[in-house]
């Protein structure tokens, strides 16, 4: 049965871009903070492999703890971005179900599992990585940019039944990077060894690079998706 696009609410207005050719593959990315799904979008559009569709949700608005309470895209609540702040559970739990239901909607449209890749940026990569290592389904890889692993005390048990523990990661970092420092994602990289075969993670940083992507981490982001979902 195919369900459609109202079923799953992040779908019902998210950016996707269309295959040129027949799609065999599927990669769902997530934005930061107080973003939007067009500008990832504008930015994977200029990686894009035909046969392979994105798809690039809006996250809700609601009061950021973190930005004195003002409204704005969030996938959940911030309290602050060091390693020991307190964390909105409930929030990334739900965020994650959400996530994951985007991921059963392709797979009942005819992509299957081990052909979508989940990704994202900051508040959304940090996403990316909380959901594929409490998924169910095995995914064909997971991109983390310059994030970090949320509720990381649950780990590794909150990975325990997880079906991407073989799952390859690409996880890149800006050096100069004032907001989510490199060594948290150096951290994040050590604990996701601890959960992952250690040999599938790649962490990358960018000298000079702050929040932000650059086009040498892009052309990673490429490379990494032509390895792990080829034309087939």
């Amino acid at each position: 049965m195919c369900g459609n696009n109202m079923s799953v609410p992040l779908l019902a207005d998210a950016v996707t871009i269309s295959g040129a050719e027949r799609e065999t593959a599927a990669v769902i990315f997530l934005h930061g903070l107080g973003d939007t799904g067009h500008s990832w979008a504008e930015a994977l559009s200029a990686i894009r492999l035909p046969y392979v569709k994105y798809i690039c949700p809006h996250a809700p608005r609601i009061p950021v703890t973190l930005n004195m309470k003002m409204v704005m895209p969030s996938w959940f609540d911030l309290m602050g971005l060091s390693p020991d702040a307190p964390e909105d559970e409930t929030g990334i739990k739900k965020a994650a179900d959400n996530i994951k239901a985007v991921i059963e909607h392709e797979i009942r449209n005819g992509i299957p599992a081990n052909r979508i890749i989940l990704g994202g940026f900051s508040q959304g990569g940090a996403l990316s990585l909380y959901t594929a290592l409490t998924c169910q389904h095995q995914l064909a890889g997971i991109v983390g940019l310059s994030c970090w692993l949320p509720l990381h005390k649950t780990f590794p048990q909150a990975a325990s039944n997880s079906m991407n523990k073989d799952t390859p990661i690409l996880q890149c970092h800006g050096e100069m990077d004032p907001m989510i420092p490199v060594r948290f994602g150096a951290l994040t990289s050590e604990k996701l060894k601890c959960m992952v075969n250690p040999s599938k993670i790649q962490f990358r940083t960018y000298p000079g690079v702050m929040h932000s992507s650059c086009p040498q981490e892009m052309l990673a982001v490429k490379e990494f998706m032509e390895k792990v979902i080829p034309r087939i």
